[in-house]
């Protein structure tokens, strides 16, 4: 059986496979929407996006981190916004640190639960009674429009609670605001809006430390949070480079230059670009799921998770995000004059490659985290 047919929902015939076809043909609209729209990530819910990372003891499947990788890769190939939403299909792996009559209470309605939020900057809350008193506003809460439940980054004054995992306070979708101004080059689909919450309480119960001990014991909230919240997005450019190489073996054999020259196929600066492409861009996707293997055999064998598997699996994450954007600009160099128009796929697939490539999680800096590791000093804060 195919992964894409595994994963069809027990009273659905909806297939990933499905949703793909559609994501290809409505990406035009999620950019001019600024999100993409409720209706699809409904199916996406369907095909069992949401629920991979959801607790087997709620209904969810909770899934290897390589296969749901798999799973956004190949919808990246389609469009990288829809790819960048649905990968918040494994932000349930945070939520596993709330209590459990709090998850129980989440998934009440079943596993398949949208969480999107944005952490940063984190405010400062008010404590009271049981709680928090929240005010302030957040920014780039991608997929916020077709969240089921939102989380906002709060200060809490506690001692203890480390610098870059804060204290994230889960709220339903009606006590937030959300700001419409994303507005940007790449990965408008995104709907990455500012988050605004005005006087809410917030329980104790419904606040969790972002990278913090898990309440549930399953073999996938042992696998590292925050280096997973990196390789989820990082993963949309494998699926990006895959598509601009796409466009450019079309390109190759089927279109005619403009000055009557041989087609690109024939000639061998063509043929050399294209191959060294293929090479680099499979070269760092087998390095990224060969690091997310490792791990995950060695929890599943039940040993703890090492810094220095941690360490790979951040250094994995931004190869990938780096290398997948230098192979859809190599494709785009290929493509010469006719890649400059604005309804050529590669325009589009090299905006949201460069996107990903800023993001926080995938910085220069993991570079020097990562070397610290390996020469055996303290690295950067926050980076395992």
């Amino acid at each position: 059986m195919s992964l894409a047919a595994a994963i069809e929902t027990q009273d659905s015939t909806l297939t990933l496979d499905d949703v793909i076809s559609e994501i290809a043909q409505r990406r035009e609209e999620f950019e001019r929407l600024s999100h993409v729209p409720r209706d699809v990530v409904e199916k996406l819910k369907q095909a069992g996006i949401y629920r991979a990372a959801t607790p087997k003891r709620f209904g969810g499947d909770a899934r290897a981190p390589g296969e749901f990788l798999a799973l956004i890769e190949r919808i990246a190939s389609a469009d990288g916004s829809a790819a960048w939403v649905a990968s918040f299909g494994s932000a349930n792996l945070y939520l596993a640190a709330l209590p459990l009559a709090t998850q129980a209470e989440i998934y009440a309605n079943g596993p398949d639960q949208v969480f999107a939020g944005g952490l940063f900057p984190v405010q400062n809350a008010t404590p009271e009674a049981n709680g928090y008193r929240v005010n302030g506003t957040w920014k780039f809460a991608s997929g916020c429009k077709g969240a089921d439940w939102l989380g906002v980054g709060i200060g809490t004054g506690k001692p203890g609670e480390a610098p870059g995992k804060p204290r994230t306070a889960v709220f339903r979708p009606r006590q937030v605001e959300i700001v419409e101004n994303w507005n940007v080059v790449g990965m408008q689909g995104t709907g990455s809006h500012d988050l605004r919450v005005t006087d809410q309480f917030v329980p104790e119960d419904w606040t969790f430390v972002r990278g913090g001990a898990p309440t549930v014991d399953e073999p996938l909230y042992r696998y590292p949070t925050v280096a997973y919240a990196a390789q989820v997005l990082a993963v949309v450019n494998l699926g990006l480079a895959r598509a601009a190489l796409d466009v450019a073996n079309h390109m190759a054999g089927g279109r005619k230059t403009t000055t009557g020259a041989p087609q690109l196929a024939d000639r061998a600066y063509y043929r050399i670009e294209l191959a060294k492409a293929e090479a680099q861009l499979r070269s760092a996707r087998a390095f990224f799921y060969e690091a997310t293997d490792s791990v995950w055999q060695s929890i599943l064998a039940g040993n703890d998770v090492t810094p220095d598997q941690v360490s790979l699996l951040r250094l994995s994450a931004t190869q990938i995000a780096r290398d997948g954007a230098e192979v859809v600009n190599r494709a785009y160099r290929l493509g010469g004059t006719t890649a400059i128009y604005r309804n050529h796929p590669l325009q589009r697939l090299v905006r949201d490659a460069m996107v990903v490539t800023q993001h926080a999680f995938l910085g220069e800096g993991n570079y020097d985290g990562a070397g610290a590791v390996f020469v055996g000093v303290q690295p950067i804060p926050g980076y395992l």
